[in-house]
């Protein structure tokens, strides 16, 4: 029970930030330069994957390579963002809406019986003041392929996140807080299926995102210690100079959030 427990609070967390990094790095791009990545909920994704890639390489490895159920949970989570992916690829807007819609009302519950409470876990506007870049006139739009994938994966597994509260991790509920402001808003999430199928401007990053998720999730199956600090360290390396500077505006988040909610 305490595999299953601690892999629902953070494996497919972790694994999800630790991708992003990867897939970020494989692009040689630092995200907060650009116009894709802003905004309240792609500061928390970008300054919680610094804050991670900024520990030492074995804090995730352990978790994630002896916990039986983390490995399942990883598996999953790479399936979910390929299958998703190929959806927006290949254009089929209405397979992926109806997948997207019955993994919303699996994990957060249906318009009558919702699971999560009247207040939404995070305030998107209070967010957008934690960026490391400076905001751009025009702000690209995004598919949140991270975000659906995650709750595509947890549908899959049956796991229902809020189940787990008591248990959670800072970084478990700001992701799940992230993931709220999506699929709470039915116009916001129409929007991200929208650009998912329609807008091809940053498909690339997508398909590093979809090569980083399956990658882990190799080197998770295979046990390597070895294979997954090379993987990790690199990135780390990588991002490394903005590490100081992110977890000043990480903390202070964090600190903002927690005093909204009292």
């Amino acid at each position: 029970m305490h595999d299953r427990i601690t892999a629902d609070t953070q494996a497919v967390t972790h694994v999800a930030f630790l991708s992003m990094g990867k897939a970020w790095h494989a692009s040689q791009q630092f995200p907060w330069e650009g116009a894709r990545y802003v905004g309240g909920i792609e500061n928390v994704k970008i300054n919680l994957m610094l804050r991670i890639y900024a520990q030492k390489w074995h804090v995730y490895a352990g978790l994630a390579i002896m916990n039986p159920e983390a490995r399942r949970q990883i598996a999953q989570y790479a399936a979910s963002t390929t299958e998703l992916y190929k959806l927006m690829l290949e254009g089929r807007a209405d397979e992926l809406r109806k997948r997207v819609y019955r993994a919303r009302d699996k994990v957060f519950g249906t318009d009558g019986h919702p699971m999560w409470e009247e207040k939404p876990m995070l305030d998107d506007g209070l967010l957008d003041g934690f960026g490391l870049g400076e905001r751009p006139e025009h702000i690209l739009p995004n598919n949140h392929l991270s975000l659906l994938a995650m709750v595509d994966c947890w549908s899959e597994l049956g796991i229902v996140p809020y189940d787990h509260m008591l248990c959670s991790t800072p970084l478990f509920r700001l992701r799940l807080g992230v993931a709220e402001i999506v699929f709470r808003d039915t116009a916001k999430l129409d929007e991200t299926l929208r650009v998912a199928i329609e807008d091809n401007t940053f498909r690339s990053d997508d398909l590093e995102f979809t090569f980083a998720a399956r990658g882990w999730a190799e080197c998770v199956s295979l046990g390597h210690f070895e294979t997954w600090k090379e993987r990790f360290v690199v990135t780390q390396n990588f991002f490394k100079p903005r590490f100081p500077e992110a977890t000043k505006v990480g903390n202070a988040m964090m600190k903002a959030l927690l005093d909204s909610r009292k």
